[in-house]
């Protein structure tokens, strides 16, 4: 099976390599303790507190090996050798929406992070591949479940 190559900028990078650090260094061995703690309770067949501690252990487990394939197929983008007159993955563009009359702005990231609470859209939606490409002035138009927008590309910057 071909590795998927995961596009990250730097500080989404670090991010996860932080967010991995944690889970080894801290929650690893807090969730060990709490399943010790368990176990010294005696019968671990009617034991909850040993089955929550387990099943905790084992969703950890599964979000650093996630965390490990990810960061181990991530590729970090060089932002000086992005061509700044097209929209592409940290893109940061001003849009006009005409549907609706008014202005939106979006970091065209990668899926691991994005955060439309921040203003980062995944490069995979439908409004980044309609963008993708596209110059200052140009107009799209973009299928959402909402109905079709009409948005035009009023400036490009990283």
């Amino acid at each position: 099976m071909a590795k998927e190559v995961i596009y990250l900028t730097a500080e989404g990078f670090k991010k996860l390599k932080d967010e991995l650090d944690n889970m080894r260094s801290v929650e690893r061995p807090r969730i060990s303790a709490a399943i010790a703690e368990a176990r010294d309770k005696g019968d671990l067949s009617e034991n909850a507190e040993y089955d929550a501690a387990r099943e905790a252990q084992g969703l950890l487990e599964m979000r650093i090996a996630q965390l490990e394939t990810t960061i181990a197929n991530a590729r970090v983008i060089d932002e000086s050798k992005i061509d700044k007159s097209k929209v592409q993955i940290l893109s940061h563009v001003k849009l006009l929406n005409h549907t609706a009359n008014r202005q939106l702005e979006y970091t065209i990231v990668s899926e691991n992070e994005a955060n439309l609470r921040e203003g980062k859209l995944a490069i995979g939606t439908p409004i980044a591949k309609a963008l993708l490409g596209k110059k200052k002035g140009d107009v799209v138009e973009v299928n959402v479940p909402a109905g079709v927008l009409k948005l035009e590309i009023l400036d490009i910057s990283i």
